[in-house]
């Protein structure tokens, strides 16, 4: 597996909300922030987003906006609304004139990912992902997108099911779409698999977690001198090779941990570790205690 894939499997993301949302008139409302990876796919119309301390964005159809870690922001059917503030709901929601037919229509929710591993997440996205249907319609991703509206437009037998196996879809899609490269993106995963010498050596990493690697032997795999290599690693992944080795065993023990099926002796071994000892205490230096406590915690 390429080490997007990696991340994603460790993640297991499923779209555990998925929910209409329609307008009618003037209508305003605010959320609190709830840390969970968000989203909002425009079916019809238009409306505003904010966020505390930015300026208001104007979302239309078929534009999908995600949010890694969802703070706290208003909607509103025009920019400079009064909202009101509501709680998040799992169920339908009409904003605005409850009666006529809807000006604007939206599929918003969450997906849940495992928590105990989901500061990954925020390493690899920014704050905000916004891919406007003019830009998201020329390749897969709008594709999807038109597989989405036509599934919502039916009450088809298993609707609900294969909704969230699209919205699955498409969070993985939002994370390679091309256009994040020119978005600024902050350091992380994905500006390293857009270098084609860093790919490589993520591919390498990733695709034997247990071997000795070295900096210089990484330094080979891109083609780099080891000191130009050791820079550039880490102003694009925003931390030295060994230390991204470290932190993804250190991802793949504790997803390990949580799930219990093996010992401690095996999962040290396959991690890149001489022994169950010498996992034990680079677990309790790295997390604060020791894989035991942390399985049993979680």
């Amino acid at each position: 597996m390429d080490p997007l894939s990696d991340i994603i499997a460790l993640l297991r993301p499923t779209a555990a909300v998925s929910k209409p949302i329609t307008g009618r008139g003037r209508w305003g409302i605010g959320y609190p922030a709830f840390h969970k990876p968000g989203f909002t796919l425009i079916l019809k119309g238009e409306c505003w987003v904010s966020f505390e301390g930015g300026a208001s964005l104007r979302i239309a159809t078929g534009d999908f906006l995600l949010l890694p870690s969802t703070p706290a922001f208003t909607l509103s059917s025009h920019p400079g609304i009064a909202c009101a503030p509501r709680e998040p709901t799992d169920r339908p929601v009409r904003h605005g004139d409850q009666e006529g037919e809807a000006e604007f229509e939206a599929l918003g929710g969450a997906f849940q990912i495992e928590q105990v591993n989901a500061p990954l997440l925020l390493t690899l996205l920014p704050h905000m992902i916004h891919i406007p249907a003019r830009e998201g319609r020329a390749d897969r991703f709008g594709r999807v997108i038109d597989l989405i509206v036509e599934e919502c437009g039916h009450q088809d037998p298993g609707r609900e099911l294969i909704l969230q196996r699209m919205l699955e879809v498409l969070l993985v899609e939002a994370l390679r779409w091309r256009g994040l490269a020119a978005d600024g993106l902050q350091s992380g995963l994905l500006n390293g698999l857009r270098d084609p010498a860093l790919a490589r050596v993520l591919r390498a990493l990733h695709g034997d977690v247990r071997a000795n690697w070295t900096v210089a032997g990484l330094a080979k795999i891109a083609g780099q001198s080891r000191s130009a290599f050791a820079a550039r690693f880490g102003e694009v992944l925003g931390c030295g090779p060994i230390e991204y080795l470290a932190r993804w065993r250190m991802a793949l023990a504790k997803d390990a941990l949580v799930r219990g099926a093996k010992s401690l002796e095996r999962i040290a071994e396959e991690v890149g570790y001489e022994s169950a000892s010498s996992f034990s205490t680079a677990f309790r230096k790295r997390q604060g205690c020791p894989p035991g406590q942390f399985a049993r915690s979680q």
